[in-house]
């Protein structure tokens, strides 16, 4: 019995895992042919049009009250418009490869926040984690600032991205939105694309916008893939197993980001990427892994996800 449970809990999070770390050579797909804001208002709205239909059709409440607005709001701040807008911006000027390593460490940040914030204790496996993983990130960053792909300006912008998704996952858990599971990411998405439309307008201008096939491709794979089925299979994944180990999936990402790169964007990963990624997987796995059955940990998304669950919504 246990073996079966542990082979559905592998099914659904390895789909789940490739889904996320897909959004990110995804996401230089439609930059070269749309600016960033402009083509998530239109993400953010289709895919919340779609989640809300299928909420219905679960039955889920997705009526919300009036402080629940407020807290669908701060979410939509900062698990959606301010965290993909931001880091969208910032991979114009970055390779897919490392964005997915900087953003896929969310649970090493978020661990860290969940001190102060949520009161959670910082043992010491938690701690080894955090400088693990702050270590291989360093170790990365140094050596890809040499290199042609990435620039400074796109690394603080990806680095502010994943502070603002941490900082939306924390409050994911101390706002508690009365509404179902799907209404909860729909809300948050329809709210996100009304939050975004008038910097895309101001900031952007729609003459910018090459209709393409790569294109149309990318916008159909964020919104059915990555936004609608990534939520889907996480919320499913959360109802087959708890949190913790749902989370501690999530080390898969940043390799993977790398190989998607490699293979979809020619982006050439050097051996100080996987040197790096090393410490960077290890450490996620450490925050991630339960204390016990009581205490898991907090678990982000990919705003599929990352674009969340009883974990928030950030995705790229």
């Amino acid at each position: 019995m246990r073996s079966f449970h542990t082979r559905r809990t592998a099914l659904l999070a390895l789909p789940f895992t490739v889904i996320w770390a897909s959004a990110f050579p995804a996401t230089k797909f439609v930059l070269a042919d749309c600016p960033p804001l402009l083509f998530l208002m239109v993400r953010f709205a289709l895919a919340g049009v779609l989640l809300l239909w299928l909420a219905s059709r679960l039955g889920e409440r997705i009526r919300p009250s009036r402080r629940d607005w407020m807290g669908l709001v701060v979410l939509a701040i900062c698990n959606h418009a301010l965290y993909l807008g931001v880091n969208w911006s910032g991979m114009r000027a970055l390779s897919s490869g490392l964005s997915a390593i900087i953003i896929g460490a969310s649970p090493i940040v978020i661990a860290l926040l969940a001190v102060p914030l949520l009161g959670e204790r910082l043992t010491a496996r938690k701690v080894a984690g955090l400088l693990l993983g702050f270590a291989g990130m360093a170790f990365i960053v140094r050596h890809r600032l040499d290199g042609q792909l990435d620039t400074v300006h796109g690394m603080l912008l990806v680095m502010l991205a994943l502070l603002v998704l941490s900082i939306g996952t924390v409050l994911y858990k101390r706002l508690q939105v009365g509404v179902g599971n799907t209404a909860n990411a729909a809300l948050q998405m329809l709210l996100a694309a009304v939050l975004t439309l008038p910097f895309a307008f101001s900031l952007e201008h729609p003459r910018d916008v090459h209709i393409t096939p790569a294109l149309l491709g990318a916008l159909a794979w964020t919104v059915l893939v990555v936004s609608v089925t990534g939520y889907m299979l996480w919320f499913t994944l959360l109802r087959a197993t708890d949190a913790g180990s749902a989370s501690a999936w999530l080390f898969v990402t940043p390799p993977l980001g790398l190989l998607m790169g490699w293979a979809l964007l020619g982006e050439q990963p050097a051996l100080y990427d996987f040197l790096g990624v090393i410490p960077v997987v290890l450490g996620i796995a450490l925050v991630t892994r339960p204390t016990s059955a009581r205490t898991p940990p907090v678990c982000p998304v990919p705003s599929a996800p990352p674009s969340g669950a009883g974990p928030a919504a950030g995705r790229v």
